[in-house]
């Protein structure tokens, strides 16, 4: 079996670190540490008169997992808000507009005179912690912090800590995961943007890197292998159910409309969230089955009372402690001229 091993170690330790927001590369840095489907950080980043536009990179697209590009968009609302925070975090204001030409794009405009925002502190420390959590349940308080924080014009978070109704949203995730581990084009999509091992992670700066799932790291060869036998649907709901039942609740963002520009809000909101939640010492992990099943995001839309509101995102949280970190690709790989 493999090990992280410091190499792995010290290229998170200089990704997750500080950079001055006062320069382009410095923002571009902060705005790529946000949250990304399979961590394909599907974006491309341009200095422009006034300000960032933040562009969708197709070629990172996923078809299966995330057809309509909706998670692709909301990506780009997390890495929009990570940025924004940035900006306010070197005394610049910030105002977001989405520009439907073409594939769409997202256009932050940078000004004067803006304050810092407390959740600029959590961006170095987010991840998504894909564990078992330990039960503990979560204040009031904090609940109401959370929902506060990922309130932003266009979308918001509903949070359910009842058990009865965490085991009815349960079984549409199971429902779910079992039509998408049945799958032999999804299953192949994921399989590709697995990183195994400390080498590949490094190698290619994005993905899904075993040890962040708690997932023993193997050659790259000997790790397909293992996926293949063992990804079944039996094995994923056994996992999912364990972990949701460790979980202190649900998270589902939502937003007002089901287009790209709300996408992109409902992606602002999720940052926000995570960001948040990051400040109150909670965990948290993704469990979009149900929203990216066309089948079942009727039947979680219509469980949660959510009218004509998209279920954009839903997740679970609680308290565990931290995992191997995820890396990144270098800003300049990111950036256009």
């Amino acid at each position: 079996m493999l090990t992280r091993g410091p190499d792995h170690d010290a290229a998170t330790a200089a990704l997750w670190s500080p950079r001055d927001p006062a320069t382009p590369d410095g923002l571009v840095h902060y705005a790529t540490l946000a949250a990304n489907s399979h961590n394909a950080q599907a974006w491309r980043f341009r200095q422009t008169a006034e300000g960032v536009a933040i562009r969708p990179d197709m070629s990172r697209a996923l078809p299966v997992a995330d057809g309509d590009h909706h998670h692709l968009y909301a990506s780009l609302g997390c890495a929009a808000e990570n940025l924004m925070l940035a900006a306010g975090a070197a005394g610049r204001s910030s105002a977001l507009e989405f520009t439907p030409e073409g594939d769409g794009r997202v256009e932050v405009a940078l000004g004067q005179g803006g304050g810092a925002d407390p959740l600029f502190e959590a961006i170095l420390a987010r991840q998504c912690t894909r564990s078992d959590y330990d039960g503990r349940a979560v204040s009031a308080a904090d609940l109401a912090a959370l929902e506060a924080a990922a309130r932003v014009d266009g979308a918001e978070v509903m949070l359910i800590t009842d058990p009865a109704r965490i085991a009815q949203v349960l079984e549409l995730i199971l429902t779910a995961n079992a039509a998408q581990v049945s799958d032999p084009a999804f299953a192949a999509e994921l399989k590709s943007w697995l990183r195994f091992n400390a080498r590949s992670a490094i190698e290619t700066g994005d993905g899904l890197y075993a040890a962040s799932s708690g997932n023993p790291t193997l050659p790259t060869f000997l790790g397909r292998f293992m996926f293949d036998r063992f990804f079944t649907v039996a094995a994923e709901n056994d996992r999912h159910a364990r972990q949701v039942r460790s979980s202190a609740g649900l998270a589902i963002l939502h937003s007002d409309r089901d287009d790209p520009a709300h996408w992109v809000q409902a992606g602002r909101s999720y940052q926000r969230f995570a960001l948040q939640a990051t400040a109150l010492g909670i965990r948290h992990a993704h469990l979009n089955q149900p929203v990216e099943v066309a089948a079942t995001r009727p039947q979680l839309q219509s469980l949660l009372g959510l009218g004509s509101r998209r279920p954009d995102m839903l997740l679970r949280f609680g308290y565990a402690p931290p995992m191997p970190r995820s890396l990144r690709r270098p800003v300049a790989a990111v950036i256009d001229a």
